[in-house]
This record gives C-alpha cells, sequence and structure tokens, in this order.
C-alpha cells in the first residue's frame, strides 16, 4: 500500500520550471472528505494566490511539486477576491464632497472617484492612510478549508492548531488531520483519525475529548 500523501500548511511549492510560493490554505469537499485544493501563495510576488486543483499536486520530502510551469500557475483561478470599499466623504485635500467614495484597486495602484451631483468624479490617489481594500478568500461552492492558525477543537476544549492533513494517495480522501508543533502534549506530531472529525470549517472539530487525543499512537 503506497504511504499517505500529507499536505501540510506553510509547506514550499515548485513548479516544473522553479519555485512558485508556499501552501496558504487547503481545501476540502466536506461531502466526499476529498482535498480538493491547495492554495499556493507566490512568495516575494505581490500577487493573489492561486487555486491549484489537486490533480496538479505532488508532495515530496521537500514540500510540494506541481505538475505545471509557472507560467501555467499563473493561469489559474486566483484563490482571493478584492472589493470595493466605501469612505463617506474624502475628496484629495481633505474636503468633503458628495456622500458616495470608492476605492479602486489595481495591483498597487489605488484611486478614487466621488459622485458630485450625480456625476463620478475621479478625485486622483488616494492617500495611504485612507486606503481600504476588502479582500476575501475564495472557496469552491459547498466546500470547506482550513489556513495558517485555524484551531483544533476536542468536545472540552482547544487542542491546538492544525497543521495540514495525510490524505490517501488512491482516491484523496483525507485519512488524518495533523496538529502543529507546539501543542499540549509536547510531540513532535499528532495525527488524529479523521473518524474523529465532526466539522471542518475555519477549523477542526472533534468528538473525542483531550485525554483521549493524548492516547494517540504518535504519528510516523
Amino acid at each position: 500500500m503506497a504511504a499517505e500523501t500529507e499536505f501540510t500548511i506553510g509547506a514550499k511549492a515548485s513548479c516544473a520550471d522553479g519555485s512558485c510560493g508556499e501552501v496558504r490554505r487547503i481545501i476540502i469537499d466536506p461531502a466526499t472528505g476529498k482535498v480538493t485544493h491547495l492554495v499556493i501563495q507566490p512568495g516575494h510576488r505581490q500577487d493573489a494566490g492561486r487555486l491549484v486543483p489537486v490533480d496538479l499536486v505532488e508532495a515530496t520530502d521537500g514540500g510540494i511539486r506541481l505538475r505545471c510551469t509557472r507560467a501555467e500557475f499563473d493561469e489559474l483561478d486566483h484563490a482571493e477576491e478584492r472589493e470595493l470599499a466605501q469612505d463617506e466623504g474624502f475628496v484629495s485635500g481633505g474636503g468633503l464632497v458628495g456622500d458616495e467614495l470608492a476605492y479602486g484597486v489595481s495591483g498597487e495602484a489605488y484611486a478614487a472617484v466621488s459622485r458630485v451631483a450625480g456625476e463620478l468624479i475621479d478625485i486622483g490617489p488616494v492617500p495611504e492612510h485612507r486606503r481600504s481594500t476588502i479582500v476575501e478568500d475564495v472557496v469552491p461552492l459547498g466546500e470547506d478549508q482550513v489556513g495558517p492558525g485555524d484551531r483544533v477543537h476536542a468536545v472540552d476544549g482547544e487542542i491546538g492548531r492544525v497543521r495540514g492533513f495525510l490524505v490517501n494517495p488512491g482516491d484523496d480522501r483525507v485519512t488524518h488531520v495533523l496538529l502543529q508543533e507546539g501543542h499540549l502534549w509536547g510531540r513532535k506530531e499528532i495525527a488524529i483519525p479523521v473518524s474523529a472529525v465532526t466539522e471542518i470549517d475555519a477549523g477542526v472539530r472533534l468528538n473525542i475529548t483531550k485525554e483521549q487525543v493524548g492516547n494517540l499512537p504518535p504519528a510516523g
């Protein structure tokens, strides 16, 4: 039987022709228990993460390898949506004009318009201290995600943070939840069977107690 595949948050990712970032979120279909996508965040580039279908992903001892080039990675769906933020009454120079203002974001460029007497007027660059952008994670409809800092809860309280998942390489079904190092028991790693998981949605909830988690055998 093939060894289980390990997907961990923070793992380094590479394409066929070089590094492309790190795993920031893991997306799961709760109906099937399968990992469907990894969100890979580019490293030094100021760019949105990409939704990478799991069939493009291969786990390695050193991290994650994608079956695509960096150019093909850049064409994948964005993992974030940026929305206009509203801030009533501000215009450049500090004056108050009209009652609507929208900040538009395109890359690093910020611009603002104000509605005056029914017309939109370009009022130039928005000062940095007034910039406001709403960024929302993209998660496919009906699916859930875990990301950095998401917590694991036993029935009697929090036990740590999600490090990632072990999955069956044959069908991408989650078999275990991995706890981040530094949890209550001080072990290097604990793997919690998926049979103990009741919910995965911005964190993990279990149907067992802290003591039962502590009695699980060491991972690996």
